[in-house]
C-alpha cells in the first residue's frame, strides 16, 4: 500500500470516527451555506457528460447557482467559461462562496490553500474525497468545511 493510499485510509477512518479534530458543517450547516451561496467554483471540471463533475455542473446551474468551473486544460465546460486556477475565477468574475473540489484526495491541500487565499466561504470536498490536511488549512483560514459529500446529492435532500 503507497502512502497517499494508507494516508487516504487514516483521514477516512478519522471522519467516520470523528476523530479529524476539524468540524465539519452538520446537515444544518450544510442547508444554511446552500441557501445562502450563489457562485459556486468546481475544481477538477470536466466537459465530459459523463463525469461527475459536469452532472453537477450541470444541475447546479439548473437550479439557480452560478457555477464556475475550474480546470486547466479547458477552455469552456456547458457553455460557461472555464479557468486554469481558482484566482484567475475570482478575477473575471468575482468571490467564490464554494469551492467544491473533485481531485483525488491526496491533491486537496492547494486547492484548500487558494480557497483560503480567494476569501472562499467554504472548502467543499466531494462525495469520496476526504483529506484532513486539506481541513485543516480551510479551518484555520476561517472557512467552513464539508467533506465526503455531494454538492447535488445535499442540495437535492435538504433543499427540494
Amino acid at each position: 500500500m503507497s502512502f497517499d493510499d494508507r494516508a487516504r485510509v487514516r483521514d477516512d477512518l478519522d471522519l467516520q470516527e470523528g476523530r479529524l479534530g476539524v468540524p465539519l458543517l452538520d446537515d444544518d450547516g450544510v442547508a444554511s451555506l446552500l441557501a445562502s451561496s450563489r457562485r459556486i467554483a468546481v475544481i477538477g471540471a470536466s466537459a465530459k457528460p459523463g463525469r461527475p463533475s459536469n452532472g453537477v455542473i450541470h444541475y447546479l446551474a439548473a437550479v439557480g447557482y452560478d457555477v464556475v468551473p475550474i480546470n486547466p486544460i479547458e477552455t469552456v465546460i456547458d457553455g460557461r467559461a472555464c479557468y486554469p486556477t481558482l484566482a484567475d475565477a475570482v478575477a473575471a468574475e468575482g468571490p467564490i462562496d464554494i469551492v467544491d473540489v473533485f481531485r483525488r484526495s491526496e491533491l486537496c491541500p492547494p486547492h484548500a490553500i487558494e480557497a483560503v487565499t480567494v476569501g472562499a466561504r467554504c472548502l467543499w470536498l466531494q462525495l469520496g474525497i476526504v483529506n484532513a490536511e486539506a481541513a485543516r488549512i480551510a479551518h484555520r483560514g476561517g472557512l467552513s468545511v464539508v467533506m465526503d459529500r455531494c454538492t447535488k446529492i445535499e442540495h437535492a435532500r435538504l433543499l427540494r
